[in-house]
């Protein structure tokens, strides 16, 4: 289908994360697409050549532009089409949900790998195969995707989720699981009844490698039943309807959702300032250079299931910047009133560092990669 058909057109794949994203957004949206398999062949003659590099998802909108970023594929949709917003409209209940996106997209990263390529590993290379060699058999495909995951599976320890930090990241995410299934039991998104760019930032990770992926999903099955709901709602819009729901009244963020944000603040909080001095110590060495998908390595830190703290290493993204970008770019914006508010928040949950003045170099997305501001 060509951009003259008026349809949008979904480049994916059912085991990549970030297609759950943009995927459940589109349906909620009610957003006409299609979605075309990211085989070898699209990214030779579609992705790379219109974007610069592999990467899914990527939407073909039907006036003929290219998005490949989800949280720019739903900025480009709220922007263009009528509707209720998945951007509350309230200081408090918008600043978090953009740290929620920050966080599902980010951090969460850790438990979906982890539980990818240490639980899922055989049931990931069948996924792989499907996507490079679709049209194989089974035996074909199963080593297609053992050639193409490489990359992957190769990159897992630098993401944190080594054999060292198994035990301290399952009892992260046990602990994780346990707070969204008692908030979820009480509402049916983040902030109501309506799905918020925060839900969309979860959605990923906890759809389609910790959801979808058997093992992981077992695991959700049986320790989170209100999160697999939610996960449903999110994805398959099992029992909602597109564009439908309200953000809770008075700007409330609900107290089920204190200790998941808590939980943010304390576990990935450390990594958030370091990577603004990274990101800021870049800019001041080096003012003229690109901006690298990754700059080095930093400490992080878990509790494992006796307490005991256990500290590995992964890499800074300074993508993620960009992300807490939105929030504090939002925060700066308020008035003394609403900002009192926010700080009141984040007082309430650890993140006092949270503030404008912690972006050092700011940065954006121009052209499908990151520039300075």
């Amino acid at each position: 289908m060509t951009s003259t058909d008026q349809q949008t057109v979904l480049y994916g794949a059912p085991l990549s994360l970030f297609s759950g994203k943009a995927r459940a957004y589109l349906r909620w949206r009610g957003v006409p697409f299609e979605e075309r398999l990211s085989t070898p062949e699209v990214y030779k003659t579609i992705i790379i050549p219109r974007i610069g590099y592999p990467m899914i998802p990527v939407i073909e909108t039907p006036d003929g532009q290219t998005i490949q970023d989800t949280t720019e594929i739903i900025d480009h949709f709220e922007k263009h089409t009528d509707g209720p917003s998945v951007f509350p409209d309230t200081p408090k209940q918008r600043f978090a949900a953009h740290l929620l996106e920050f966080y599902g997209d980010e951090w969460l990263l850790i438990p979906a790998m982890h539980y990818r390529w240490r639980h899922n590993r055989d049931f990931a290379h069948a996924e792989f195969g499907k996507t490079a060699l679709p049209d194989g058999d089974e035996a074909a495909q199963i080593e297609a995707g053992r050639k193409a995951s490489k990359m992957f599976e190769g990159v897992v320890p630098m993401l944190g989720a080594t054999p060292e930090m198994t035990d301290a990241i399952e009892a992260s995410y046990e602990a994780l699981l346990g707070e969204l299934d008692a908030h979820f039991a009480r509402h049916s998104y983040l902030f109501g009844t309506r799905p918020s760019i925060g839900d969309y930032g979860l959605i990923g990770p906890l759809y389609a490698h910790l959801y979808r992926d058997p093992a992981s999903g077992e695991i959700m099955k049986r320790l989170a039943p209100n999160v697999v709901a939610w996960v449903r709602r999110m994805h398959e819009l099992e029992g909602a309807e597109p564009e439908s729901g309200e953000f809770l009244d008075g700007d409330e963020i609900p107290e089920t959702l204190l200790p998941v944000l808590r939980r943010m603040m304390r576990e990935q909080g450390p990594c958030i300032q370091d990577m603004t001095d990274k990101v800021g110590a870049l800019k001041q060495s080096s003012p003229d250079a690109d901006i690298p998908r990754a700059l080095g390595m930093q400490p992080f830190t878990l509790e494992d299931r006796s307490g005991e703290e256990k500290t590995g290493q992964r890499l800074v993204f300074p993508y993620g910047q960009w992300l807490l970008q939105r929030a504090t770019d939002h925060q700066a914006g308020l008035s003394d009133e609403d900002r009192k508010g926010v700080d009141g928040l984040l007082g309430q949950i650890g993140g006092d560092f949270i503030k404008p003045e912690m972006i050092k170099a700011p940065v954006k997305r121009e052209n499908h990669k990151l520039v300075w501001a």
